[in-house]
């Protein structure tokens, strides 16, 4: 089974919004996340913690959000190994910064 797992929950013109399940997984620190369009993330359930580039590691427990900037290159730096780490993204197709 995979780490992460991504699912398309709606997509409509300048949106996608996603469920994403994470269960130990940790990004490499050589291939960061980055896309042009800001995505905006909360943690619905487990633990986690994300680096985006030039500010401070966040620690992220279930309600917490947090908007990552377009371009901005971004890690998942941990989730839970003994449970699922459950996000809702919502990704703005279009709009940077």
């Amino acid at each position: 089974m995979s780490d992460e797992t991504f699912e398309a929950l709606l997509q409509r013109r300048g949106v996608l919004i996603e469920r994403i399940v994470s269960h130990g997984h940790v990004t490499p620190h050589d291939h960061p996340y980055q896309q042009p369009h800001d995505e905006w993330v909360m943690l619905l359930s487990g633990a986690a913690r994300l680096l985006v580039e030039g500010e401070p590691e966040r620690s992220l427990a279930p309600g917490d959000h947090m908007l990552i900037p377009g371009g901005a290159r971004h890690w998942v730096t941990f989730t839970a190994p003994d449970e699922p780490t459950r996000w809702l993204a919502v990704h703005l197709l279009g709009a940077a910064g």
